[in-house]
């Protein structure tokens, strides 16, 4: 199977960064009530071994979503610890009057929530671009520094090469950020954009 891509399919590659991020932008403007804004920062296939030399070092706190039919691969939403505060604020605001009263767990759980709303709405986004359903597994909490986390998830494909999608999420008002990253399957997703017709300008 060839791992080129047909070099007037590229254009379509950042489109399927960009509706993807749309759509976890859309989930998180629902749940704040405000307008989360959504930048693709980044879209490149690059060695495995060097995304930790581009990422910021501090720790994140999200998930990781295996997606269980094609393009498989996994998505990252990964939150540095301040949003993560805010967002299990947020979760739990119709909950608890005291966020003190909050234990580790429902932490964790309200986390785990926002990370798989924002992962679907990303995938979402891909499904209705490929004309195709994509189911998704229980999303796995991530605690560690940025390069750890990303570089072993991209390493879960087994490839040299990674798609990296890189994309910024913020929400102004409430001085949230959050960063998505998308590992597809190499193999699948090049054939599966190879296989998509390009309309004639």
């Amino acid at each position: 199977m060839t791992m080129m891509v047909d070099i007037r399919k590229l254009s379509f590659i950042n489109e399927m960064a960009k509706v993807g991020t749309n759509g976890v932008a859309d989930n998180m403007s629902k749940l704040t009530g405000e307008d989360a804004q959504m930048e693709v920062t980044k879209t490149n296939f690059i060695d495995v071994d060097d995304i930790e030399s581009q990422l910021d070092a501090g720790k994140r706190v999200g998930v990781r979503v295996r997606l269980l039919d094609p393009p498989h691969g996994h998505i990252l939403i990964l939150f540095p610890e301040a949003s993560a505060k805010k967002i299990t604020a947020i979760m739990l605001r119709d909950v608890v009057d005291d966020m003190g009263d909050v234990s580790g767990k429902m932490a964790r759980s309200a986390v785990e929530e926002m990370g798989n709303m924002m992962a679907s709405g990303f995938i979402d986004g891909w499904a209705d671009v490929l004309g195709r359903a994509i189911d998704i597994a229980a999303p796995q909490l991530v605690y560690a520094p940025t390069g750890e986390i990303v570089t072993r998830t991209a390493s879960l494909g087994g490839d040299d090469l990674a798609l990296f999608f890189d994309s910024d999420l913020s929400v102004p008002s409430y001085q949230i950020e959050a960063e998505i990253y998308a590992f597809p399957d190499l193999e699948e997703f090049v054939e599966m954009v190879n296989g998509i017709e390009v309309q004639p300008a």
